[in-house]
């Protein structure tokens, strides 16, 4: 019987640049805005391991992710509950994700540690 050689050893990934870090932690604030919790999440889980500024900012971005569905989910039962007189609520929390999204992209592209303003729920640390 032939054996199989052990597989060869994982190289780490190769750090970013600070260019390429701002762009992704960009991507992560803005496309959490219009995918709330997928898109600082996928963003985060890539680059964590790479770039100390994407894994902070990937974290800052899920956990305002976060806020977001449970935001959506308040937003839709309250609306549920008034047989739709408060139809406005869900669609001002996903407005309110895009511009807060923006708002965290364009700190992110000057590399700057954004902090969303109002965040009591932080899970990720």
């Amino acid at each position: 019987m032939s054996e199989t050689p052990p597989p060869p050893p994982v190289q780490p990934a190769a750090p970013l640049s600070a260019a390429d870090e701002r762009n992704q932690a960009k991507l992560a604030h803005i496309l959490n805005g219009f995918f709330p919790l997928l898109g600082g999440l996928i963003f985060w889980l890539i680059g964590k391991d790479r770039s100390a500024f994407i894994d902070d900012q990937g974290k800052e971005a899920t956990n305002f992710g976060i806020l977001l569905v449970a935001g959506q989910i308040i937003a839709n039962i309250l609306m549920a509950v008034t047989l739709g007189l408060l139809f406005i609520l869900p669609l001002g929390v996903w407005i309110y994700g895009i511009v807060m999204g923006f708002k965290g992209g364009s700190a992110a592209d000057k590399g700057e540690n954004f902090r969303y303003s109002w965040n009591p729920l932080r899970l990720i640390k």
